[in-house]
């Protein structure tokens, strides 16, 4: 019988199959990178704001207490975001000609709230309550990173559903004494493993992981 192929398209063959496998690989490894890159997440992403406002220095250099502004963190879903006067309850005594500040200060006159560019978004499906995850110890950094180190703060997470989860089977990792929750500098007297656990048994914190407690 008279071959109709050359020999040698044995290794042609060989080396498309391998060849493909190898290039789907690449496709899925380059796919799931770009998943959790910044590009896909916007973590550590710095966003463009009205006024130039630093965490870093009116928490890490002033102290300003996280619900002075956050009014609503303590009792209910939404952190909240303050009002133009509780900027001015300072800088109707300080910095009253910096033009950074003229913003503000057009607020204050007009009533016309100032379009903050949001940094922690979750999707519209998802449901997040502030207040209870304050009331078990669950303290800011956790999820906010050390924003007293940010000059403008930017996203430190990826809040994937995948990220929620975690915590929320391992909840050891994340939970602290309640009164320590604003505190971004906190840290554990001995293992932290072993102080989330005795807290999580003291603040019957629960591993809940059902769709509903996050699609409602």
């Amino acid at each position: 019988m008279a071959q109709v192929f050359h020999p040698a398209f044995n290794t042609i063959s060989r080396v498309s199959i391998f060849g493909g496998a190898f290039i789907i690989a690449s496709l899925v490894w380059v796919s799931g990178c770009l998943y959790r890159s910044s590009y896909a997440t916007e973590a550590f992403v710095v966003r463009d704001q009205p006024i130039p406002f630093s965490h870093k220095h009116h928490v890490g250099g002033l102290g300003i207490d996280c619900r002075y502004c956050h009014t609503s963190v303590e009792e209910s879903a939404f952190a909240g975001l303050p009002p133009t006067r509780t900027c001015m309850n300072c800088h109707s005594q300080m910095w009253t000609d910096s033009p950074m500040l003229a913003p503000v200060r057009e607020s204050d006159r007009t009533g016309v709230p100032i379009r903050w560019t949001r940094v922690h978004r979750l999707p519209g499906y998802s449901y997040f309550d502030h207040h209870i995850h304050v009331a078990k110890g669950v303290g800011c950094v956790n999820c906010h990173g050390r924003v007293d180190q940010m000059p403008l703060v930017s996203s430190e997470a990826t809040l994937y559903m995948e990220w929620c989860l975690d915590c929320h089977r391992h909840p050891e990792r994340a939970v602290g004494p309640r009164e320590e929750v604003f505190n971004l500098k906190w840290q554990a007297d001995g293992d932290r493993q072993e102080v989330g656990r005795r807290l999580v048994a003291e603040t019957h914190v629960q591993q809940r992981t059902d769709c509903w407690d996050c699609h409602r």
